[in-house]
Parts: C-alpha cells; structure tokens; sequence
C-alpha cells in the first residue's frame, strides 16, 4: 500500500490522523480511536519510498540532520495534510493529520458564543490550550476567519507548518511558515513589528523568548493569538510564568494581568448522540477579580471558582460546567462525562444534586438561557456532527 491509497482510506473512514512505522500495519484514529488498515506491516523499504514521496532533496538532508520535520502537504483531489516525520529506534516513522481545507465556523465547532466575542477584541494576548488534537489550531483559524470577514486589519500567522491557507476578505493575511519563510517562531516574532500587523497568530509558544516577545506585542496594542499544550486554565497561568526565571515570576505575572483576555482550553468527548466528538470547553475571561488572581500567586488556585460565579456576566465555564451541559443535553454518555470531569467525584455529586454549587450551576445556565434541555432528536445543529478536528 503505497502513501496514496493510505490517505484515501484515512479520508473514506474519516479518520483524524494516520500512524505510519516501519514492522507494523499503518494505524488511523478514528473517532479518538486506533484502528489497523488490513495490510500488511511497512518494511524498510517502503517507508523510505514514503518519505520520497513526502520530502524533496533539501527536506530529506534536514531531515537525516535533526531526525524529525514538521511540514504540510497538498495532495491533489485529496487535500491537505499536516504531517510530522520522527526517528524512533533507528527508523523513521510517520504521523500525518487530515486539514480542513474549509475553515469551519463557530457553529459547526460548536463552540460557545463567547468564543465568537473573543474574535472581537481589539488588543491583548488570548490563549488556546489542550492536548494534540483537541482542536486547538481549528478554533484559532474559525477566529481568524472571523476576523478577515468582518474588521480591516493587517494579519500576519507565524505557523509550523502553515495547515489552513486564508483568503483575503476585508483584511490582508500574510502567512509565514517555519523552516520555509523563517528560521524560528522568535525569529519571525523579532521582525513583525516592522511590518504593521493588527493581529499576530503564533502557532504554538514553544520557548521564553517566544513568550517575551508574545507579551511584549499584547502589551503594545496588537491582538496576539496563541496555542499552549496545557490542560486547564491554572495549568496554562503556570505554564506561562515557568518559562521565566524566578526573580521575574512577580513582574511576569502583573504584565499577564494587564495583557491577558483570555485563555480557552479545550477536550474532545466521545459523542453518544451520533459518531464523532465534540468539544468541552474551559474559558477564563481576565475579570477584575481573576486579574488579581493572577497576579497573586496565592489567589491563583481560586481561579476556577471565579469561572464558575463569572458564567453570567462574562461568559465564563469551567470544564466541569461545560460537560455537566453536554450530559444534560444527551451528546454525552454520563461513562464519559465522569472519565473526562475535572473532578470526577465531584461531579458525581453534583449530577445527584447534592451539593450547593449543583444548584448555582443551575442558576447560571437558567439567567443565561442554557438550561433548557433540548430533545435527543438529532436537532439540525446536531446532524452534522462534530466537525472532525
């Protein structure tokens, strides 16, 4: 089976990623799930004839110098791939994600309005976090095409690799890639203020430099807009303040309070209602208070309960509030629900309606008009799916 017929069964089983080694079948993750494709296991030979297939001569000698490579790759009549290319016990092996080449709206993600909201901002650093593949690089280009159809900005993305290619609306985007148009995120970041941008996507923060210059470009008046791999919000603010020194955590932390909008984090949960996933959605709004949360370290930890008593006014949910709705609303099993709860017994609890703060969650869903249980029948909100990430 050559990369080809590989990428056509990944497309017909709708298949998120493929897994490619050397003595093993190919893998798809199907629905968050692992799958074999009936053939037989890759030899030697055949994956070198893949990476032949995937990389030109410059590609293959930076590849066989650094031993992994992140790239895209356009296939006709297949479309677009993101695809990472590693060494493991002295072989290369493969994994190649499924692009959108259609960037989806927030409908179609379902994700909260709040989300949409957030695109509106003019200035200031907002966060998206989660694991690989929770959706993290989707929600971040359904913002920026909310932004390139609605406001008159100049939008520069630094990304590793580019995955959705934008199309000029009302704002001019330019597009640069790592290891192609520049060097390194912090290389490209250092040379973007000479080029008037509005808004500044970083496909990923991976260093302290990035990070610097990250808040230094939020605290000057552009709309910075970034990926961690974290999992929740207090995770995210620690994250953000590790990668500085210690004697620099305190002055960190009151610039973050200052620039900071929001972080959103992200999990994809098994639907119940029909195949697919669909997200829980964690989303912190820099109120007054969570402000002053985050710059005292020992208000930090409070953060969530702010979340929670923010639902209304801002917008604001925790994860646990956010897939208490998608168990009430029949898109998840409660199996699933309490395998992805932040606080498992906890939620228990609060689905027998034991606790206090079950019944402040009801309050909040009820003022903002999320309580009402919708049907189990398939709604046309629901017929499509979750947009597969």
């Amino acid at each position: 089976m050559n990369l080809k017929q590989m990428l056509v069964e990944m497309l017909n089983r709708k298949a998120s990623d493929l897994h490619i080694r050397v003595g093993v079948r190919p893998h798809l993750r199907v629905n968050g799930k692992l799958d074999e494709i009936s053939t037989d296991p890759l030899t030697i030979d055949i994956m070198e004839q893949i990476v032949g297939q995937i990389l030109n001569e410059k590609q293959r000698e930076r590849f066989y110098r650094k031993n992994e490579m992140d790239l895209a790759l356009s296939v006709a009549k297949l479309g677009r791939f993101r695809i990472n290319l590693f060494r493991q016990r002295g072989t290369t092996a493969i994994a190649i994600r499924a692009v959108n080449t259609t960037v989806p709206t927030f409908e179609e993600l379902h994700l909260p309005p709040v989300i949409r909201e957030l695109a509106k901002t003019r200035r200031g650093l907002i966060i998206i976090t989660g694991t690989t593949g929770s959706g993290k690089s989707t929600t971040l280009a359904t913002m920026i095409e909310e932004i390139n159809g609605t406001r008159h900005d100049n939008i520069l993305t630094v990304e590793d690799p580019i995955e959705y290619i934008y199309r000029d609306k009302k704002s001019i985007i330019s597009q640069r890639e790592v290891g192609g148009d520049t060097e390194t995120f912090a290389s490209a970041l250092r040379h973007a203020f000479r080029q008037d941008p509005d808004v500044i996507l970083i496909g990923e923060v991976r260093d302290l430099e990035t990070m610097s210059i990250a808040l230094t470009a939020a605290d000057t008046g552009h709309l910075v807009l970034t990926t961690l791999h974290t999992l929740n919000v207090v995770e995210t603010i620690s994250r953000i303040i590790s990668f500085f020194p210690p004697h620099q955590h305190q002055q960190i932390r009151l610039l973050l309070g200052g620039t900071l909008k929001a972080i959103v984090c992200q999990r994809l949960l098994v639907r119940s209602d029909m195949p697919g996933r669909v997200p829980a959605v964690e989303v912190m709004i820099n109120s007054g208070a969570v402000r002053e949360a985050i710059m005292d370290p020992e208000k930090t930890v409070n953060i969530p309960e702010l979340m929670e008593q923010g639902t209304v006014q801002y917008g604001m949910q925790t994860f646990d509030q956010s897939i208490m709705k998608l168990y009430k609303t029949g898109k998840i099993t409660f199996e699933e629900a309490i395998q992805q709860a932040s606080n498992p017994d906890d939620f228990d609890l609060r689905v027998k309606g034991i606790t206090g703060t079950s019944d402040r969650w009801d309050q909040n869903e009820n003022e903002s008009g999320d309580a009402e249980k919708p049907s189990r029948q398939h709604s046309a909100e629901a017929s499509g799916g979750f947009l597969k990430y």
